[in-house]
């Protein structure tokens, strides 16, 4: 009977992990629909919109770097509790973003910071609690977790922005709140046994991001890892600020920027239980499924049309949640237990280069013709797919090269 106690509470302990991954993804994109108000608010051009959406990737930049090989060295949940907090906190500060736009940065920055270390700790936490046999499962509900919570922040907080009373103030106490009911729930959830055992590190793992890998895997890194990585943000960050920029006339601008953001990450959710059925065509399938996606919403900025720009945004976020899918599975083809942080760490800082991709959208062209951007945006996804499937011809590098 015992033994069949600790084995039901053995399975329910990835909760934990995946209930903290989700409350940090929620609060990640809560400011995404609002920065259409703070535009109007502070007279800021769209060039500023995309600074302070990408801004997120620089605070992202340390914490990955770091946050995985500390929870290596003193454990994963030591520091996923105190990022956890951050995050809730970093929501607070955007209330002071309402007449400043210095704020916003800083707002955006810290949060950057602090779901950093959430993604890649409690990654790796949820691959050690569901184990080294269940590699595709805990890809699958990691990458499930974070795309319920993308999708779901900015659709709460579109709907409240358009339609609720205090517009840049109640979205993100409801983040707030969440985090506290689902930080108690996982604390809950490991008390007897997930939660302490996640306190214990390595000693002698390094501080610094090495994820010790061998020639072969490092060619596998360089190849695959890193062009499907760019591409796991590349593909919903354009969908959630740049379509909506490229609409912003049309009216309900707020309602829509939240509609458009849940279906481009909510189509990265619905995509994961399928996903191992591509097996390692997943992540060239869903470059390929993002080009689409791209070419689409070119179209959609051309013609003025929210339905073209809603299934452009599916489309980039369902290859969004290939992509994800298909890192994380390779990242712990490729990590031990002792570089697992390190490796998860390294796969979001490049994930998160993909920031950028609103920026370069925005930078060089006024927002009346975004289509030419994303007629680029698509092409060069284009070329990514097609190098990702070439490179996954057999060759004679080593097992680690492979699947």
């Amino acid at each position: 009977m015992r033994m069949s106690a600790a084995a039901g509470v053995q399975d329910r302990s990835w909760w934990a992990a995946v209930a903290l991954l989700f409350a940090a993804a929620f609060g990640t994109n809560v400011s995404t629909p609002l920065l259409l108000l703070y535009r109007e608010r502070l007279h800021v051009s769209a060039t500023v919109v995309s600074l302070v959406f990408g801004v997120y990737a620089l605070g992202l930049a340390p914490s990955l770097l770091l946050g995985g090989p500390a929870s290596d060295r003193y454990g994963r949940t030591r520091l996923l509790l105190p990022a956890t907090i951050l995050a809730a906190l970093a929501s607070l500060l955007f209330l002071f973003g309402a007449d400043s736009t210095p704020m916003l940065f800083v707002a955006r920055f810290l949060q950057g910071l602090a779901t950093g270390a959430v993604f890649s700790v409690g990654s790796a936490w949820l691959q050690e609690l569901l184990g080294a046999t269940l590699v595709a499962v805990a890809a699958r509900r990691g990458s499930l977790a974070l795309s319920l919570g993308f999708s779901l922040g900015p659709l709460t907080s579109g709907l409240l922005g358009q339609y609720g009373r205090w517009p840049l103030v109640v979205p993100y106490l409801v983040h707030v709140a969440l985090v506290l009911v689902l930080l108690a729930a996982a604390m809950r959830i490991g008390r007897h046994g997930a939660w302490m055992a996640g306190r214990r590190g390595n000693p002698a793992a390094s501080l610094l991001p090495r994820p010790q890998l061998g020639p072969a895997a490092r060619r596998v890194l360089r190849r695959r890892l890193i062009p499907t990585a760019i591409c796991v943000y590349a593909f919903p960050s354009v969908a959630v600020t740049v379509l909506p920029l490229s609409l912003l006339h049309l009216g309900h601008a707020v309602a829509f920027a939240g509609l458009i953001s849940a279906v481009a990450l909510g189509a990265g959710a619905v995509v994961q239980p399928g996903a191992h059925l591509l097996g390692a065509r997943t992540a060239y399938v869903g470059v390929a499924i993002g080009a689409l996606g791209y070419g689409l919403g070119a179209a959609a900025a051309h013609e003025e049309s929210m339905p073209l720009a809603l299934a452009a945004g599916v489309l980039l976020g369902a290859g969004s949640g290939l992509c994800l899918n298909a890192g994380l599975v390779l990242v712990h083809q490729l990590s031990t237990p002792l570089t697992r942080g390190a490796c998860n760490g390294l796969f979001y800082t490049w994930a998160y280069l993909g920031f950028a991709a609103p920026f370069l959208s925005t930078a060089f062209v006024a927002a009346g013709n975004l289509s030419t951007p994303l007629t680029v945006l698509a092409a060069v996804a284009l070329a990514t797919s097609i190098w990702l499937a070439a490179s996954l011809r057999p060759s004679k590098t080593g097992p680690g090269a492979r699947d």
